[in-house]
Formats: structure tokens, C-alpha cells, sequence
């Protein structure tokens, strides 16, 4: 398989960006449950929200970055969280958690980055998978440069949401045109 340059161009930005931000799995699962870093999931809500346990505290938590179809946008929102739900899983429903600048939405959700125990940002697994497009609200764009190049390589391959049965409209069209009562 010959590699776009626009392909070779993600991947550099996705190392790079790897190695700025320098966090590890280790920086959240060593001795790190005390101070809040390692939250424990309760349940997945849909492919870019969960609810956890924060300091003794059940939160809503919405993924920054990212936007994943509704539920009601099928397959592809049952999709979305049905993955989520593995990598969550894979985790032992343990999960260290990052914050960016603001730390709630307008709804009073958490925003967080998510990683799972052996390293892997889960915001930037679900636009790899195709699952989630790039959704961002700034100030909260720390890993802005690595979402977009993982979502890049993921349109040009045409995985998940960007293939042939792919979505027909974005998560917040599908909103606009189905508001919540």
C-alpha cells in the first residue's frame, strides 16, 4: 500500500505531538487514584460520553475532541458506543483522565481526555476507528493537531463512518434537525 504525503504528513504531526504532550499510562495508574486521575466507569452513555466516578463523586463526562454520531443515527452510533465500550473494558473500567482548560460544558459534563490503562488516548481511538469525527471547542484543544491527523488518515482510507455505507450527516446536523426535548 503507497502512502499519500498527506498520510506521511498526519502520521509526523501524530508522533510529534506524541512526544510534546509526554504523557504516559504510568503518569495516571501510578499512585495516581487519590488525587482523581483514575476514574471508574459506571456505564457508557453513547459513543462520546460516559458516566464515572470522579473523587467519590458520579459525573457525566463528555470526550474533548470529538463528536460521535447520535445513537439514533444507525448503525453508526450503536457502533460508536459499542467500542467505547470495549476500550473501556479492556481497561478493567479503569481509566486515567486528563483535563484541558475549561473543565465543564454548558450541560455541567466533565470534559476529559480519556486513556486507557496501557497508554492509548480513547478520544483519538475513536476518530482512528472511524467513529468519531473532530469536534473541538477552544480553549480545550491540547491534542487538537494529533485528533486531526488521526482523522485524516482515517478519511483517506475510508475506515468506519468514512467509508462507502458511511454517515450521511454529521453528529451536529443530525442534532440541529432532531433536538433532544
Amino acid at each position: 500500500m503507497k502512502i499519500s504525503v498527506v498520510q506521511t504528513a498526519a502520521l509526523v504531526l501524530l508522533i510529534i505531538g506524541s512526544l510534546l504532550s509526554g504523557c504516559t499510562a504510568g503518569d495516571f495508574f501510578e499512585g495516581k487514584k487519590k488525587d482523581g486521575r483514575v476514574i471508574f466507569v459506571e456505564k457508557i452513555a453513547d459513543g462520546d460520553s460516559i458516566e464515572a466516578v470522579i473523587g467519590g463523586a458520579r459525573e457525566q463526562i463528555r470526550l474533548i475532541g470529538i463528536d460521535a454520531p447520535e445513537l439514533a443515527q444507525r448503525p453508526w452510533g450503536k457502533k460508536a458506543k459499542k467500542y467505547l465500550e470495549e476500550l473501556v473494558a479492556a481497561s478493567g473500567w479503569e481509566l486515567g483522565i486528563e483535563y484541558d482548560v475549561e473543565r465543564r460544558d454548558k450541560y455541567n459534563r466533565v470534559l476529559a481526555y480519556l486513556w486507557t490503562r496501557n497508554g492509548r488516548l480513547i478520544n483519538e481511538e475513536m476518530l482512528r476507528k472511524g467513529l468519531a469525527v473532530l469536534f473541538t471547542f477552544p480553549p480545550n484543544a491540547k491534542y487538537v493537531d494529533r485528533l486531526r491527523a488521526v482523522q485524516v488518515i482515517a478519511r483517506e482510507n475510508k475506515i468506519g463512518i468514512w467509508g462507502k455505507s458511511g454517515l450521511r450527516e454529521l453528529p451536529s446536523e443530525f442534532r440541529k434537525e432532531h433536538p433532544r426535548p
